[in-house]
C-alpha cells in the first residue's frame, strides 16, 4: 500500500497527500506547491509521505 500512495504522490501529488493524510495542513501546503509546479508538489508528496510511514514504523517498534 505504501508504493501504490507514492507512486499516487508523484503523479497527482494532492491524491497521494490526501489518501495519506486526509484533509489537514500538510494537504494543503502540497496543494500550493502543486500550484507553484507539478514537480515540487511531487517532491513533497512522496516525502511525506515515506515519513509518514516510516512514523508508523517507529510507533509499532516502540510498542
Amino acid at each position: 500500500m505504501p508504493l501504490l500512495r507514492i507512486l499516487l504522490g508523484v503523479l497527482i501529488p494532492p491524491l497521494g497527500i490526501f489518501l495519506t493524510y486526509g484533509v489537514s495542513a500538510t494537504l494543503g501546503i502540497n496543494v500550493l506547491l502543486t500550484l507553484l509546479g507539478w514537480i515540487p508538489g511531487s517532491i513533497h508528496a512522496a516525502w511525506a509521505i515515506a515519513k509518514h510511514y516510516e512514523n508508523l514504523n517507529q510507533q509499532t517498534r516502540q510498542s
